[in-house]
């Protein structure tokens, strides 16, 4: 039975009593203990950094060339906290309560009034590092606003806040490495997790450069890999992000919590041709000063200045007038699908709409809207040879964050003890939507401020991990499993060649590009029981053509990018069937998850009597069912009423 731990006491005090009550370790024993993170993006880069800063040993991985090169840095528009610098009406309360009711009211009440207290110090720690936020004439930090909130309460730098945050977590990490305490591994890849006595005891690693296979053994393991939009294959992630590390996890006994939860973000650049290999995002910021709309009348093929103001309908200001084109994510996206569906979108294909700057450039002239997003604006004309200073940008929602992830109690630790899942791997946060700047948010109140207080608890009541004295049985264990990772390797370069042309027929692309299509047309922005059922048919079908067909290049004893997107798809191919089951499951509209069944007015209808819950799923072997377990979500500070954006 999941046991969420949630601390007693009142909600504002929840996080004071958890600290008070947990186990500590002195000091002087802290480095007798040995920790691993997977990932070094804005989660696993400050959790390592912090941890090591305490006094631990640790060990941390990543499959880039540099911890830089994380998903992090790609996080343009700002990150959330509520300091009311505006004197608007903001506050703790009101940021837990926006976040809450932006998830659909579909995630854990205390966690989320956490992240809001903490947000105010994550602003102050990256501040302290010298992290370039954008400042007012009079040298006072400026916020902006951004999707679900009435206030303006979004910190950035102006369009690349990711990778602002992410240097200053970098440099936290390198200070620790060069310390000589963080060891860190690039161009390695997390394959598996080493289990002793139910325990998460380790890690199976391949050096990407080398092939050599590795074990890693410590006392806790961290995983901050982040989400699964990849497997829509057109997304806004980097063609790196997967699920790999995450679902290997879930097989070895981690609970995989709300898989169906995907978020499709409404401001992308679409798709202009079949041969792309991702989509680009153009920050939800945009929406402050650019206006959404599309021509009223169907087929209406005229250039953008040709279609006069009162020939034109801004459908978010029009159908929620109180956010208008500041709406929150899911409704947003759901909107601009529904006008393209009518034959109103433009474009050669007919799938965007316009984000018109012209109103706001006129009011305060072209200086001041560079100033904001100068380097959003030229990334568009770069991309498209459109100037958005002179045409309204073109966007189309697409695949960008995934809410669901590896289940998590309150101290961020799984169903298997000894593992901690952080940032965009686990679920806790954001319920069924994520409202925006609420990602950097939760992976620095993650790293910074909460996992290096909790896993003490958990540390403090194990016997420090001994290399030298390391028992014969995990050790064995472990070279079991790198054995058993090695031969799934070989499997996979050994598609096809029993067939007459010796090799598979093919590409792991093509094959990736099949699993997007049936999951965004059928677990995508809209779901049906209908869809959903022929999507998994369709799925156990792709995975017996991937085993047979996959046309995997090279040898494993050497750089081989092929091999490592081969076992990425493979992996994708197999979550995405959870995936589906779970949105089968969920008999609800709530967040992005839209069932078409369940629609009031062509807004989600919740069904809170019976999927008021967290959905946590087990693994139960090849070929069996996953089981489901449920947490259910209660709320002592907040009533779940209908969400409304009107």
């Amino acid at each position: 039975m999941i046991d969420a731990k949630v601390p007693k006491g009142k909600l504002s005090e929840k996080w004071d009593n958890c600290l008070d009550g947990l186990k500590l370790i002195s000091p002087n024993n802290k480095r007798k203990y040995k920790v691993i993170v997977v990932g070094t993006g804005l989660a696993g880069a400050s959790a390592s950094a912090t941890m090591a800063e305490l006094g631990y040993q640790v060990e941390s991985f990543s499959f880039h060339d540099s911890p830089r090169r994380a998903h992090s840095v790609a996080a343009q528009g700002g990150i959330n906290a509520a300091k009311n610098y505006r004197g608007d009406g903001d506050s703790i309360h009101r940021l837990f309560y926006d976040t809450i009711k932006g998830g659909d009211f579909r995630s854990r009440e205390a966690n989320v009034f956490r992240l809001a207290q903490i947000s105010n110090n994550i602003i102050d720690q990256c501040v302290a590092q010298g992290v370039p936020f954008a400042r007012e004439y009079g040298g006072l930090l400026d916020n902006r606003s951004f999707g679900g909130a009435l206030v303006s309460r979004t910190f950035y730098s102006r369009g690349q806040t990711g990778q602002q945050l992410l240097l200053g977590a970098y440099g936290a990490l390198n200070r620790q490495i060069y310390a000589g305490k963080i060891d860190h591994h690039s161009r390695s890849e997390m394959l598996d997790i080493v289990v002793d006595d139910g325990r998460a005891k380790g890690i199976v690693v391949r050096n990407l450069i080398t092939g050599e296979m590795t074990t890693h053994l410590a006392d806790a393991v961290v995983l901050a890999t982040g989400g699964y939009s990849n497997l829509f294959y057109l997304s806004t992630n980097a063609a790196g992000c997967n699920v790999t590390a995450t679902y290997r996890a879930y097989k070895r006994g981690a609970s995989f919590a709300n898989p169906c939860y995907t978020q499709i973000h409404p401001t992308c650049i679409p798709m202009n041709h079949k041969g792309q290999s991702k989509l680009t995002l153009m920050s939800e910021s945009l929406r402050n000063h650019g206006r959404i709309w599309v021509p009223q009348q169907a087929d209406d093929k005229r250039a953008p200045e040709q279609i006069p103001e009162v020939e034109r309908d801004y459908f978010l200001e029009r159908k929620y007038p109180a956010y208008g084109n500041l709406s929150p994510r899911d409704i947003s996206s759901r909107a601009v699908k529904q006008v393209c569906d009518e034959g109103r979108g433009v474009g050669e294909l007919g799938q965007s709409v316009y984000l018109d700057f012209g109103e706001a450039i006129e009011r305060l002239g072209m200086e001041s809207i560079k100033e904001y997003y100068g380097n959003l604006f030229d990334m568009y004309e770069h991309i498209t040879d459109e100037n958005p200073y002179q045409t309204p940008m073109r966007i189309y929602p697409a695949a960008h964050y995934t809410m669901g992830g590896l289940w998590v109690d309150y101290n961020l630790m799984s169903n298997l003890p000894g593992l901690f899942v952080i940032g965009e791997a686990n679920f806790s946060d954001h319920g069924a939507n994520r409202l925006g700047a609420s990602a950097l948010m939760q992976g620095l109140a993650d790293g910074y401020f909460i996992l290096p207080q909790t896993i003490g608890d958990y540390l403090a009541g194990a016997t420090p991990y001994d290399e030298s004295a390391n028992s014969s049985d995990i050790k064995a264990s472990a070279e079991a499993l790198a054995k058993e990772s090695s031969e799934r390797i070989e499997r996979l370069l050994s598609i096809g060649k029993s067939s007459s042309s010796g090799q598979g027929s093919r590409s792991v692309r093509s094959l990736h590009q099949s699993l997007g299509e049936i999951m965004w047309n059928h677990c995508g922005m809209t779901r049906n029981s209908e869809g959903l059922t022929t999507a998994l048919d369709q799925l156990s079908s792709l995975k017996e053509e991937f085993w047979k067909t996959a046309l995997v290049h090279g040898e494993s004893g050497n750089l081989n990018q092929n091999l490592e997107q081969a076992g990425r798809v493979a992996d994708f191919i197999d979550f995405s069937q959870l995936m589906c089951r779970d949105a089968l499951a969920r008999e609800e509209s709530c967040g992005g998850h839209f069932r078409e069944e369940h629609q009031e007015q062509g807004e989600a209808a919740r069904d809170d009597k019976n999927f008021s819950h967290v959905a946590a799923w087990q693994y139960q072997g090849e070929g069996n069912p996953p089981t489901l377990e449920q947490e259910p979500l209660k709320f002592d500070e907040l009533k779940a009423v209908k969400r409304s954006y009107q």
